[in-house]
């Protein structure tokens, strides 16, 4: 019966989101990946938005019920029926009654499942897609059987483009670049492709990444700057402030090769990300407990987001000579028969770069077994069952000027260790990704 009525459900949905998107004919904006689509989806409304009426999909709403969700401007009523009834019945007004809608629309477009984007791109044709990176070893793999399955499902938002539309793909990722053969429209068509990265040919790139300390030596937020081809004022420097990591320039410049394809101006574009505070559970720094710093890199994991935290991770430079690398990495799931080999590839890697280690849920056990085959001292790799075990007993470690990195995939709920090792643990609801009620009884 609940399948039926999910069922029925997602058909009205569609049907009714189709209907509203005919009526206000906005730009749409759709963002497809295995990394990074949420931070694009920010970055690309706080520089268009500088500009033109917005929205952006709140939260994480990429699935089949989140983008109508994001598309009728309403909240998910979870397993209410009657909440849903709601949701039905506003947007028929929307539909009914002249209504202000945003002029672009930026969603995220994710796949759980074999078929999802394809469905939604029947009703679904996107003004605008960008696509992030795909990871060789992607999330949801085991529900497609192999990366080159997932490759050509979220190859199915390309094919959606309209004509003339335009493609925005990450240049140092080949895979990603491989989607700009798909539409011959798109390639006879000059400044309809536009790459963003650090590999040759980028139309957006960046250079001169710098991690940003204060006085006593504690990172504080990271500068780099963006060259832009065929831009006059070159180059524009960019600041970020309570986060670390590279990879937050690729969002930054995915939304500026939109203001380019536009012809708005980029130096605008550029200020508008100087007074930005980082998002929860992204690479943000969260001061921790006994004068520590935390990275909360909490939100989810894969292969390649935990091998570019650590990388960061590894680029720090310690305040003192006491001070210590710690790294506290949970379960990434959904990984099928890679399971084991991922893990083990971050256990060596982990043991190069972290002083300590710990590591959450069986499948990290893989991590610390592979850690302690690289030479990684036993007495400092712990292992535990749950989140709030970890978070509990890592306390007892911490000691002043640590900095401590914390990843895992969104099921093992790796913000709860972030809350038991900040210093301001009353101050978790402002500053951790998962604090809705929802959440918090799970």
């Amino acid at each position: 019966m609940k399948k039926i009525l999910k069922t029925i459900l997602i058909v009205l949905l569609f049907k009714l989101s189709a209907l509203v998107l005919k009526k206000y004919n906005p730009k749409i904006v759709a963002i497809t990946g295995t990394v990074g689509k949420t931070s694009t989806k920010d970055a690309i409304y706080v520089a268009l938005s500088q500009f033109e009426s917005v929205r952006k999909s709140p939260k994480s709403f990429n699935s089949e019920f989140g983008i109508p969700l994001a598309i009728l401007d309403a909240d998910s009523p979870g397993g209410n029926l009657l909440g849903w009834a709601k949701v039905l019945v506003e947007g028929v007004v929307l539909l009914i009654f002249p209504n202000h809608y945003p002029r672009w629309l930026v969603l995220e477009v994710g796949t759980d499942r074999p078929g999802d984007i394809a469905e939604i791109t029947k009703w679904l044709t996107p003004d605008v897609v960008i696509v992030t990176r795909l990871s060789k070893v992607p999330v949801h793999v085991e529900a497609f059987g192999s990366p080159e399955y997932l490759f050509e499902e979220k190859g199915n938002l390309v094919k959606a483009l309209k004509s003339g539309g335009i493609l925005i793909l990450n240049a140092d990722d080949s895979d990603v670049v491989a989607y700009r053969n798909i539409s011959k429209d798109l390639s006879a068509q000059p400044g309809k492709v536009i790459l963003f990265g650090n590999s040759a040919g980028s139309d957006v790139g960046a250079l001169n990444h710098k991690i940003i300390y204060n006085e006593g030596g504690i990172p504080t937020g990271v500068s780099f700057e963006v060259l832009v081809v065929e831009h006059e004022d070159l180059p524009l420097k960019i600041e970020l402030k309570g986060t670390l990591g590279e990879q937050h320039s690729y969002h930054i410049l995915a939304a500026l090769c939109l203001i380019k394809a536009l012809g708005e101006n980029l130096t605008i574009a550029v200020k508008s990300f100087q007074n930005e505070s980082a998002p929860p559970g992204r690479m943000k720094l969260v001061e921790g407990f006994n004068d520590s710093i935390i990275i909360d890199d909490s939100y989810n994991s894969s292969p390649v987001a935990v091998e570019e935290a650590l990388k960061t991770l590894e680029s720090i430079k310690l305040s003192s000579k006491s001070s210590r690398k710690i790294a506290i990495l949970g379960d990434m799931l959904e990984l099928w028969h890679y399971t084991s080999e991922a893990h083990k590839k971050i256990g060596k890697d982990v043991s190069k770069i972290a002083e300590i280690l710990a590591t959450v849920g069986i499948r990290s056990r893989y991590t610390a077994e592979s850690a302690l085959n690289a030479e990684m001292n036993e007495a400092n790799i712990f292992q535990f069952d749950d989140s709030l075990e970890a978070g509990k007993f890592m306390r007892d470690l911490i000691k002043k000027g640590d900095i401590i990195l914390i990843k895992g995939s969104q099921g093992m709920r790796m913000e709860k260790v972030v809350e038991n090792l900040m210093a301001h643990p009353e101050l978790a609801e402002k500053l951790l990704v998962r604090q809705g009620k929802e959440w918090k009884n799970r």
